[in-house]
């Protein structure tokens, strides 16, 4: 295979493609009988390719990954810390091991996100793809998809119901009461990476999440609804930031920007 792009956005596309290649590969070789092993086989295929590539094309950037015991402060490969890198690939191999292990679910994501020092932007994301491996779509800030398009019910109605995509076994205990009071329905669905996914595309219209999430959860995702166009946030509407020294990130909000102010208006009514 010939060498990847070179421009970092271009990059993480190839990455997560990659890596949600085999991830298919993988599931069609293992079957659906030991979802364990399964689990297991999907976190450490995607991880070492993942890995692997960028030792081979971005030697001298630090790695923060769910799958690195010593990436929490420090790159488990050549030591370069990551709170004092330039550059720092922030990715979580298979987003949604349990909708991975399952059959015909498509709801499970490959992240690969890179934050820079000198970044314009609070959150410092400067790249990002979002792999939907069974859905067979990449979405990615080389060409972010255009702002969601309204549905059918919004163009024809200024009263819809909105939809909120809420995770399948941890949504938030607020949740229901916020959904209640702002009128919207709650949409249950698999990995962090899927949730903003739809958010980006218009299939859902926000995404809520307080139950504690890592950096690796968010970062691919959030870098391409923030190129997108999106408003994405904390819970309080204080700034998303990464290569923290802590990697938790437990909570933060992504909706269209037209309804950020009253999601967080009905945040602070609710999660406290």
């Amino acid at each position: 295979m010939g060498s990847p792009p070179m421009i970092d956005g271009a990059f993480a596309r190839w990455l997560a493609d990659r890596a949600g290649q085999a991830l298919l590969e993988l599931r069609a070789e293992m079957g659906f009988a030991d979802a364990a092993a399964l689990k297991a086989a999907g976190d450490k295929v995607s991880h070492d390719l993942i890995r692997s590539e960028l030792a081979k094309w971005r030697p001298g950037d630090a790695v923060l990954s769910e799958e690195d015991e010593g990436s929490r402060l420090v790159d488990s490969t050549d030591g370069v810390s990551r709170l004092t890198a330039d550059r720092v690939w922030i990715i979580d191999p298979l987003d949604g091991t349990r909708e991975f292990s399952e059959e015909g679910r498509a709801d499970w994501a490959v992240h690969v996100a890179l934050w820079a020092r000198n970044a314009p932007s609070p959150h410092g994301l400067v790249a990002g793809a979002v792999g939907l491996p069974a859905q067979h779509r990449v979405l990615g800030t080389d060409y972010p998809p255009a702002y969601p398009p309204m549905t059918v019910e919004a163009a024809t109605s200024g009263d819809r119901t909105l939809r909120l995509a809420a995770s399948r076994s941890r949504p938030p205990a607020f949740l229901t009461d916020l959904a209640g009071d702002v009128g919207a329905q709650l949409v249950p669905m698999g990995s962090a990476g899927a949730k903003i996914a739809a958010v980006v595309t218009g299939d859902v219209d926000a995404y809520i999440h307080a139950g504690g999430q890592y950096e690796w959860d968010s970062a691919a995702p959030i870098a391409v609804a923030t190129a997108t166009g999106l408003h994405a946030s904390r819970i309080d509407g204080s700034a998303l930031r990464y290569n923290e020294a802590d990697p938790r990130l437990p909570d933060l909000l992504v909706c269209r920007k037209d309804l950020a102010s009253r999601l967080l208006a009905a945040l602070q009514r609710h999660s406290g």
